[in-house]
């Protein structure tokens, strides 16, 4: 029988064998991409004696449509309630509203990690001369810095008297005709990101932590991100991990924990991305550095992600590009990044099993050569399918 997954006292996931877990389809071509995605699930699902009660929430297009509202509260109230979900891509309106309703999300449950695992899968184009030595985990915080939308337009009376304001009491010269935001970056949100990427290193076995940031320049906010890591490591997890400075680059059976300036991650990834492993860094580096890197795999249509609060236990797994309208209800585009976000969570309930072997089926299938127009039309001698032909390739290799 069905039931809703649990947080338990010690703090982990109590998952059933039967949970009822809500998605969003998502606009445009979520219309094709989540029925593929959900067939691949069910049937990884169904090999290992397990099954998923799925329950449809609203958000963005259909859910104004339907209801006049952008995100409507009983959809947050929905995965509040269930802990974990799933959604596709949705539109943000334009000219007003919700500033984004992803972004929306993330906030109104505090999922303070954005995860984004990046790695690459034989076969699949890459204009990178060595994509297999992309394999890298980040950790994007994802409640504050410029995207908490704390910003005032040019010209209007909150500017001119923060303007003022900044003037007389900082001593700020800001050109009269600017608008201003702020770039909040706390204590609270940059220990519990690193905690958050430490604990998946260890778990995971992975080898090293790397501190993303642009300290150098802003000193307050991303500077104190580096020093906040820092102290994480030196008073929370001696035994666990040192940093590079601390052991000389030899952290014997530890963790080791490094740190680089974000515009040097980026030339960086390109020349040695096998130095890298899980990263660690604030919201608008990761974003950058995680469409950055996926476009060394074969780019953000097989990305996956997840927003995730490890401490409350909500997570909404979600396909991370966008909606791509024109291409709604031709059957015809990737559905590789809600599918391997919905592998993501799988694994994050504990269904590895499961998860790695869908991993194993898309991996047999794209070796085939057997893909959707997007890599089909840059590999030689491809089978190019529909969307929902790909998922059935999928499933046949399960």
């Amino acid at each position: 029988m069905a039931d809703k997954i649990t947080m338990s006292p010690n703090g982990e996931l109590t998952v059933p064998d039967e949970p009822i877990i809500p998605f969003i389809q998502g606009d445009g071509t979520g219309v094709d991409i989540w029925p593929a995605a959900k067939l691949v699930l069910d049937a990884a699902a169904a090999k290992h004696g397990r099954r998923v009660e799925w329950k449809e929430v609203l958000a963005g297009q259909r859910a104004y449509d339907e209801t006049g509202e952008w995100l409507p509260q009983e959809t947050v109230e929905t995965f509040r309630e269930y802990l974990i979900g799933i959604k596709g891509p949705l539109t943000t309106p334009v000219g007003g509203g919700i500033r984004s309703l992803n972004v929306a999300l993330r906030q109104v449950l505090d999922l303070y990690v954005c995860l984004r695992p990046v790695r690459w899968f034989k076969g699949v184009p890459s204009p990178v001369r060595h994509p297999e030595k992309v394999d890298m985990v980040i950790f994007r915080e994802n409640t504050e810095d410029v995207y908490a939308g704390m910003e005032v337009a040019e010209g209007t009376p909150e500017a001119k008297r923060l303007i003022a304001w900044l003037h007389d009491e900082m001593g700020w010269d800001i050109r009269p005709d600017s608008g201003v935001g702020i770039k909040p970056v706390s204590a609270t949100g940059s220990k519990r990101l690193v905690r958050a990427a430490l604990d998946y290193a260890l778990r995971r076995g992975r080898r090293s932590v790397t501190l993303v940031h642009k300290g150098n320049i802003q000193k307050f906010t991303e500077g104190a991100f580096r020093a906040w890591g820092y102290d994480v490591v030196r008073e929370e997890y001696p035994d666990r991990a040192v940093s590079w400075e601390d052991c000389g680059g030899d952290p014997g059976d530890r963790i080791l924990v490094k740190d680089t300036i974000a515009d040097i991650f980026l030339q960086q990834v390109l020349t040695r991305p096998d130095e890298f492993d899980v990263i660690a860094t604030t919201n608008l580096n990761g974003d950058y550095a995680s469409d950055a890197l996926a476009a060394q795999v074969g780019g953000i249509g097989i990305a996956p992600g997840g927003n995730i609060n490890y401490v409350t236990g909500h997570g909404i797994f979600e396909a991370t590009h966008g909606t791509a309208p024109k291409y709604a209800g031709q059957d015809k585009v990737n559905p590789g990044s809600v599918l391997l976000s919905g592998v993501l969570m799988y694994e994050h309930l504990g269904w590895q099993a499961a998860a790695d072997d869908i991993v194993s089926a898309l991996e047999a299938t794209i070796a085939e050569r057997i893909v959707t127009y997007d890599f089909a039309r840059l590999m030689e001698g491809a089978t190019e399918v529909k969307t929902s032909e790909f998922a059935s390739a999928i499933v046949d290799r399960l």
